[in-house]
């Protein structure tokens, strides 16, 4: 029998979304661990708000909002409350019921700055790590570490000489012609010399001027920097700084502390770029191995103490899975270039884009997926 082509819907609707989403979804492990994380952290969440006044979007369901936004590369905050909207499968994960109305955008993003005062990237990720069926795929003793450049909502046209302390204009006196006025006016940099001592960028301040290596361009950018688990590849710290010749030594030291000083000693793969004579010496005095590579061009910190053992050759192969974490951050999670302003900012998107890394691994080495 031929249906028909009915254009009006029932009167009443009865729509199960949990019955809606197939048993073997790959978002069904990740919602389960994600929702026994923030179960823990509802001490966290409390004093982030206040006791009377309207009842805001509960910190929950912001969470896993964001984590879609992250999964499935989506671009701003209006896309994904559209998405949010009509999707059966995004309302099932943020815990939406059908006739509820999705957020405006604008609110959402009003209530996801709150989770900045908390640090709750940090917390979150921290809190997903120590669960028990996370915990026994890590590893207590060798880790890798390494940084990336994270680009600013910034364009070169706006890194511009600072102001005097007097306030006055440095090129107030130079004699040339006022620049084209226009929202995009034409800039000529040859011949101009420019350096973060001298120069900053109007549209955020704490974004700097530096290039990857000799003959790469230089951007306005930021640093991000991870410390990965070797055994399993989950990423176990990540933190952002501006971006120096010395800020991926000094994190590095800061995102390893936590895991050093043991009976054991623990060991941790790094490039070329972090064979300095003072960081190995840092990391001995910290009861680390330092599997670094060796810079062949000068004098290496690394020495045949280091280099005999066998698992050295093992770090220095297993250290470039972090750069599956780099990819998979920097462009299913968008964080290339920053939508966000300021180390805290861009810092918390960072390590929030790191922990849905680990949810995306997870099932698989969990068996789940």
């Amino acid at each position: 029998m031929r249906g028909v082509d009915q254009r009006t819907g029932a009167l009443f609707s009865y729509v199960d979304l949990e019955a809606r989403v197939r048993a073997d979804h790959p978002l069904r492990p990740i919602r389960s661990i994600v929702n026994e994380a923030l179960a823990a952290l509802e001490s966290e969440f409390a004093p982030l708000y206040a006791r009377k006044g309207r009842p805001s979007i509960p910190p929950e369901k912001l969470i896993r909002a964001m984590l879609l936004q992250a999964f499935y590369s989506i671009r701003s905050e209006r896309q994904l409350m559209e998405r949010l909207d009509y999707d059966l499968l995004f309302r099932w994960f943020v815990g939406l019921g059908i006739d509820d109305a999705a957020w405006d955008h604008s609110t959402f993003s009003k209530n996801r700055d709150r989770l900045l005062e908390g640090d709750l990237a940090a917390k979150v990720l921290a809190t997903v790590l120590s669960q028990p069926r996370v915990k026994r795929l890590l590893s207590t003793d060798h880790f890798s570490v390494d940084g990336t450049l994270i680009e600013a909502w910034a364009s070169m046209k706006s890194f511009k000489p600072k102001r005097s302390s007097s306030g006055d204009d440095p090129e107030g006196d130079s004699g040339e012609p006022p620049a084209e006025r226009g929202r995009n006016a034409d800039t000529n940099f040859r011949g101009e010399q420019r350096s973060n001592a001298t120069h900053a960028s109007t549209t955020d301040p704490d974004a700097r001027l530096y290039r990857k290596g000799g003959g790469k361009e230089a951007r306005l950018c930021f640093m991000g920097h991870v410390l990965m688990e070797n055994r399993s590849g989950l990423l176990v710290g990540a933190c952002l700084t501006q971006a120096d010749g010395h800020a991926e030594r000094v994190a590095a030291l800061s995102l390893i502390e936590p895991h050093a000083d043991r009976p054991r000693a623990v060991t941790l793969g790094a490039d070329k770029g972090f064979d300095a004579e003072d960081f190995v010496n840092e990391l001995r005095a910290m009861k680390v191995t330092p599997h670094v590579a060796q810079n062949t061009t000068r004098r290496s910190a690394i020495d045949g103490r280091t280099t005999r053992h066998p698992g050295y050759a093992a770090s220095q192969r297993v250290r470039k899975r972090i750069e599956e974490a780099f990819g998979w951050i920097k462009t299913v999670a968008g964080q290339r270039k920053t939508r966000f302003r300021g180390v805290e900012r861009v810092g918390f998107a960072f390590t929030f884009a790191a922990m849905a890394y680990n949810l995306v691994c997870l099932p698989r080495l969990l068996g789940t997926a």
